[in-house]
């Protein structure tokens, strides 16, 4: 593993998926790659149960990982990969909270039946995942579900707190997408892609377009579908 990231879901955690693999750091594992390899349910069922986790086995093939449901564990893979270099995606709360107020479905009203099959294993897995939040970092949240204002802009203050305070300083990277190339590239030790802008992927409508479509059809799509 050669980055890890720590950032919540909606945070730009797909522009940095999209960032890290055009500077040669990829594959990088994205809530997107649960979704549509349902293989890889059963290596998460083990890394949320009680006991050691095989976490090369985990991200066999990958050489970064960002979002849910990796950056639930960024602490423990911190641990495993000790050279490995963490972000910390962040933006303004109160639009984080509104982003995620709107681009997940209520988990109440999906059948997960009516999901492609690869998402149903996925659909099953998530109080699993939003479990080992509540219990690692502190969230008392899942996608889709209803929160206040006020107490969203709490948690997510509470877990970049939480990330500066845990995360070795000189391995840790508090990066928005809004940054561009130049932090990062610094950080990473990597050129900066000349002419090229920083990608912008997978925002709150279309994450509603895809959801829609997913429910519509028996294929799982993705921003990064080209």
């Amino acid at each position: 593993m050669k980055v890890i990231g720590a950032g919540l879901p909606r945070t730009g955690t797909s522009s940095l998926k999209a960032a890290l693999e055009r500077l040669g750091f990829g594959p990088c594992y994205h809530m997107f790659e649960l979704m549509r390899n349902p293989g890889h349910i059963e290596r998460w069922k083990a890394a949320v149960s009680d006991g050691p986790t095989d976490w090369d086995r985990v991200f066999e093939g990958y050489r970064a990982a960002v979002d849910f449901p990796a950056s639930v564990f960024w602490e423990e893979l911190s641990r495993t990969y000790p050279d490995a270099p963490i972000i910390l995606t962040v933006r303004d709360p109160k639009r984080w909270h509104a982003s995620v107020s709107n681009a997940f479905p209520d988990p109440t009203e999906v059948d997960p039946q009516q999901l492609p099959e690869p998402m149903r294993g996925f659909a099953d897995l998530m109080p699993l995942i939003t479990g080992a939040a509540e219990d690692r970092l502190g969230l008392g949240w899942r996608p889709g579900s209803a929160m206040a204002e006020d107490e969203a802009v709490r948690m997510f203050e509470a877990h970049t707190e939480r990330v500066r305070a845990a995360a070795p300083a000189d391995r840790l990277l508090v990066f928005s997408p809004a940054d561009g190339w130049g932090p990062l590239c610094d950080f990473l030790g990597v050129e900066a892609p000349a002419d090229e802008p920083f990608p912008h992927l997978n925002d709150t409508e279309t994450m509603r377009r895809m959801f829609a479509a997913m429910q519509e059809s028996d294929t799982v799509v993705s921003p990064f579908d080209s």
